[in-house]
């Protein structure tokens, strides 16, 4: 078993720092891929770049790499050192607390020399294989709020979620399988965080949800990717009461307009409409508005009515004289049998 300088492979220096050992995997990753370059040691140079950024790119792997390298030299040193005792001696060396240990494995798996495998084990186990059954990627609800205006309107929200992206490590080599990229393992995409605008149709109601296709987490074994879903939250509002397809207001009427008939205008969500009040109408009458309401489906232009409940506003504030009429009025009004005698 051969030492491997995965430093050397990827040509940086062991101070090298995540971005140069990305770049440097990309340029070695597209000059040796084997459906570019024909030479016939072009797979194994290949192999071993993928193996050196799978060691070199995991902090975790890193470390144990790093820690490691002194006691492989030191044990090539050795008299009698050769590669069928290695666990054995490397076994035997003194550990400091938590110190890994990895059984000798011979025979390295596909894409990965017997010295990977030694420090770090197979990882065969972990990565997808080409046999995999298509899996959809799961869904993903998200709560939004919108104001009653905005759900009959229509409207946009923007936000964030974590997507499946293009790997940057895969694009432009040809890698495809889990045997070959370990960024995202052979999947072709990783998750990144991106913002997505997604419209909300005209006439939506509480608790209906919008369906954002294929922006869910990615599926496996070339599986689709799931869907994300906004869940549609209609905050209440002081002018508007939404009741299936019909939307109740109120609409405020004068004392002498109530009471001799007249026009007001009422506030509908499209604009001001007139509505005419008969003489002596009565505080908290409803009055329906034709085809002013809510849309009967999403996008659909046939509305339910407007429910306009009058609210009689009284006068404030009165003059003398406006007094002294109430009051004859309020005489005219009274029985015959408790009118004042003048």
């Amino acid at each position: 078993m051969r030492f491997q300088d995965y430093y050397k492979t990827l040509g940086v220096k062991r101070d090298a720092d995540e971005q140069q050992i990305r770049k440097a995997y990309r340029e070695l990753a597209r000059k040796y891929h084997p459906d570019v370059n024909k030479a016939a040691d072009a797979e194994e140079r290949f192999k071993a770049v993928n193996e050196a950024f799978q060691v070199l790119s995991d902090p975790d792997k890193r470390a144990r790499y790093d820690r490691f390298g002194a006691d492989w030299e030191r044990y090539q040193t050795t008299e009698n050192g050769n590669a069928s005792d290695f666990s054995q001696w490397f076994s035997n060396t003194q550990r400091e607390p938590g110190q890994v240990h990895f059984e000798y494995r011979s025979g390295g798996g596909e894409g990965f020399s017997d010295f990977f495998e030694t420090l770090f084990g197979s990882p065969r186990a972990g990565r997808s294989r080409r046999g995999q059954m298509p899996r959809r990627g799961e869904d993903h609800e998200y709560p939004v709020q919108i104001s009653v205006r905005e759900a009959f309107n229509g409207t946009t929200r923007t936000f964030e979620a974590q997507m499946p992206t293009v790997c940057e490590d895969c694009a432009g080599t040809g890698l495809n399988n889990g045997d070959l990229c370990y960024t995202c393992g052979g999947s072709g995409t990783v998750q990144s965080r991106s913002k997505i605008e997604v419209s909300i149709p005209a006439g939506i109601r509480d608790g209906q949800r919008v369906r954002v296709a294929g922006k869910g987490s990615p599926g496996s074994g070339g599986g689709p990717a799931g869907d994300i879903y906004l869940k549609v939250q209609i905050r209440p509002d002081q002018q508007f009461t939404i009741e299936n397809n019909d939307v109740r207001t109120d609409v405020d009427v004068p004392l002498y307009t109530a009471i001799l008939g007249g026009e007001v205008v009422v506030t509908t969500l499209t604009g001001k409409v007139a509505l005419s009040i008969p003489p002596e109408t009565q505080n908290g009458r409803v009055f329906r508005l034709r085809g002013q309401g809510w849309p009967l489906s999403t996008g659909s232009k046939e509305r339910g009515d407007l429910l306009a409940r009058v609210q009689v506003k009284l006068p404030t504030n009165l003059s003398d004289e406006e007094r002294e009429l109430f009051e004859r009025l309020q005489a005219l009004r009274a029985p015959v049998g408790s009118r004042s005698k003048t």
